[in-house]
């Protein structure tokens, strides 16, 4: 049978929705069907804190109204998983973020990791996350490319500055694969890799947020897993 997975953007634009699902196509097998929802409220990207307060209500109601359509599971696309934890208190499908899927993708790879992430305004948000999951012992550094998420799809500048980036994370912080620390950073993965091995003459991991997080939740949803409630006590919206 097959499954049906609904991929969340959580932000008020479908501006992203063909490059979303051309970035999780080559993880798509088969047997699954995917479509991309956005929210019809709040901002039209996730850049800070206040974005993420902003969103997560009408991330929590598409999340509930996604179940009740009879969607398999849900891939949130944002590595800062905005209203993923809220929605688990409300939902018994697996919804999933980009943060914990990513970094625990890179666990599976190495034993050090840097975040290359997008704007100086997510640098204390993101070390937040490490803390949070209890990984600060395998974290090397978080650094930041000055690039908006309207400017990610400018893929030759990305990759210029998330070179020069990921070449300073290996060389002066010690890391051993990299994430990429917003679910903008479209086709940026493979060829980053290709770049850092280039220079550094050895393979480098890159974790490209879209691919972890959809394959992650595929996994949980053919194992039949959904969020504890020792965890996420069940809650009802008004």
């Amino acid at each position: 049978m097959s499954l049906r997975i609904a991929m969340l953007a959580p932000v008020n634009s479908s501006a992203y929705n063909t490059a979303l699902m051309a970035s999780i196509a080559p993880v798509v097998p088969a047997d699954v069907s995917v479509q991309v929802f956005n929210l019809d409220q709040g901002s039209p990207c996730i850049e800070n804190r206040l974005n993420l307060s902003e969103n997560t209500p009408a991330v929590v109601a598409l999340a509930r109204r996604l179940e009740q359509e009879g969607y398999d599971g849900i891939w949130l696309s944002d590595f800062d998983m905005c209203g993923v934890e809220a929605a688990r208190e409300v939902i018994d499908i697996p919804i999933i973020g980009g943060f914990p899927t990513s970094a625990f993708t890179a666990l599976g790879l190495c034993q050090r990791f840097s975040i290359i992430t997008i704007l100086q305004s997510t640098l204390a948000l993101q070390r937040g996350h490490v803390a949070n999951y209890g990984q600060s012992s395998n974290f090397a550094s978080i650094r930041a490319i000055d690039c908006p998420v309207a400017s990610l799809s400018d893929v030759d500048v990305v990759l210029v500055k998330a070179l020069e980036a990921g070449l300073a994370a290996v060389r002066e912080d010690g890391a051993q694969a990299l994430l990429l620390g917003c679910t903008g950073f479209m086709g940026v993965a493979e060829r980053l890799s290709r770049l850092l091995e280039q220079d550094l003459g050895c393979y480098v991991p890159v974790l490209d947020p879209n691919q972890c997080g959809f394959s992650f939740l595929l996994s949980l949803v053919r194992m039949g897993l959904r969020p504890s409630r020792l965890c996420y006590s069940k809650a009802s919206l008004g």
